[in-house]
């Protein structure tokens, strides 16, 4: 199975555990019962679709900001199809389309299945994309959807509306997001919940991104990618599209957008440090920080704290918090990088201290700074220090001062944690030279 995965967006519905840079799908909501520890959606959908295709050939179409997330959680071995910018999904896909030919070296008329990378569902789901594959490979119909059975009249999503009540139907006609009565009316015809799955053979894709698109082949398209016109999938092909087949898909699908959905899927009521009284009613907490949270007498709430910042809304309510979020002026407070991660532990005028938290055998970019000064207090663990070349073995307890303008960095032997203190009358994340590192 060739399955791209569509990961986008910043997340800020789940403000404050999204940010720019983590989105929804890094944050770490779900019990894996086998590790004991908690996982991220794609964590969570990776592992599923591992174990219903262990041969499965994955590829995250994202863009550059979320690469060093995807290596960190799921590791190294799954195929980026990385987007310069956001030029909205038929671009993404068209350059997903051409990685897997050109660097993947996948056939074009082998079958690839298109999906979101954050749905909320089983196994028996993943079941389905292999199941839409195969239909895509026998070259009924030059696009397969999956065409989801709704649950309740819902205004969130488009509605497909298939020919016949078969398990696998050629499409009548598509329908944009409706009010409730007309969501009502659609199901009363029998329409599908259109969940933005779809699957193809790779030269039907390849084909309408070169009729769409000037480029030789995908070296040529990443470069390019800036200057294309930003346009959905489904107005650039499928609207144009006679031959389409759904097939329908009846077990749990969930879009967990939304604090609301979210709560709504967790098993535990609390993660982190929590304590709710038992005068509580529907109340969920999800706790980043080492401080307690105590809830008393609340109803149908959501309480959420991170370095970010904190929330305390009434669940329905929490739907509504992007407008509010997109007017905040953010300090990024916490990230995943390729190598670790880092929080910020307090910005002051002319300073920034960090928490560093380095993977065994890994290490930052070799880099310098122009405008600040930086010192590494090592607090547990032991790894090598590299700085103008010089590598000095290093400890918890360890010191290290770096002036503005020397090449450093640090790498992992075990975990390793430590407080980088930054000095300088600027400090902003433009101030950074990375250097290739010759390491003995």
């Amino acid at each position: 199975m060739n399955l791209v995965l569509l990961s986008g967006g910043s997340g800020k519905r789940l403000w404050p555990l999204s940010n720019d840079i983590r989105s929804k799908q890094f944050i770490k909501f779900f019990k894996n019962e086998e590790k004991g520890e908690y996982e991220s959606m794609i964590q969570l959908v990776y592992r599923q679709i591992k174990n219903i295709d262990k041969d499965a050939k994955v590829t995250i179409a994202t863009s550059k900001t979320q690469v060093a997330s995807i290596y960190n959680q799921i590791g190294e071995d799954v195929g980026v199809s990385i987007e310069p910018c956001r030029r909205d999904t038929f671009p993404a896909i068209a350059l997903a389309t051409s990685y897997l030919h050109d660097v993947q070296g996948v056939p074009e008329d082998e079958a690839v299945v298109v999906c979101p990378v954050d749905p909320y569902v089983h196994e028996d789901y993943f079941e389905a994309l292999k199941e839409l594959g195969l239909q895509a490979e026998k070259g009924e119909a030059n696009l397969v959807l999956m065409g989801i059975e709704p649950t309740y009249p819902s205004e969130k999503y488009g509605y497909i509306i298939p020919e016949s009540k078969d398990n696998t139907s050629f499409v009548k006609e598509f329908k944009e997001k409706p009010d409730l009565e007309t969501a009502k009316n659609y199901i009363s015809q029998g329409a599908l919940w259109n969940g933005g799955v779809f699957a193809y053979k790779l030269k039907y894709v390849l084909d309408r991104a070169h009729e769409l698109i000037d480029f030789t082949d995908y070296q040529d398209l990443f470069e390019k990618y800036e200057t294309l016109t930003k346009i959905s999938f489904d107005y650039a092909v499928v609207e144009k599209e006679d031959k389409i087949q759904v097939q329908r898909f009846s077990g749990e699908w969930k879009d967990l957008g939304t604090w609301n959905t979210l709560t709504e899927a967790m098993e535990e009521t609390t993660i982190g440090k929590a304590i709710l009284n038992d005068k509580c009613e529907n109340v969920h907490v999800v706790n980043e920080l080492g401080v307690p949270v105590v809830c008393m007498g609340l109803k149908d709430v959501v309480v959420s704290a991170s370095a970010q910042g904190i929330l305390v809304s009434d669940k329905e309510q929490s739907s509504y918090i992007k407008p509010y979020v997109d007017g905040l002026d953010e300090q990024i407070m916490f990230a995943d990088k390729a190598w670790g991660s880092f929080k910020v532990i307090d910005v002051d005028s002319g300073s920034m201290t960090i928490k560093v938290t380095l993977n065994p055998g890994h290490k930052m970019n070799y880099h310098s700074h122009d405008l600040r000064n930086e010192i590494w207090n090592v607090i547990s663990g032991d790894g090598i220090a590299v700085i103008d070349g010089m590598e000095t073995p290093v400890k918890a307890g360890d010191v290290i001062t770096m002036e503005a303008g020397c090449k450093h960095t640090i790498i992992a032997n075990t975990e390793l944690h430590l407080i980088e203190v930054q000095v300088g009358e600027e400090i902003n994340t433009e101030d950074k030279h990375k250097y290739e590192l010759e390491y003995k």
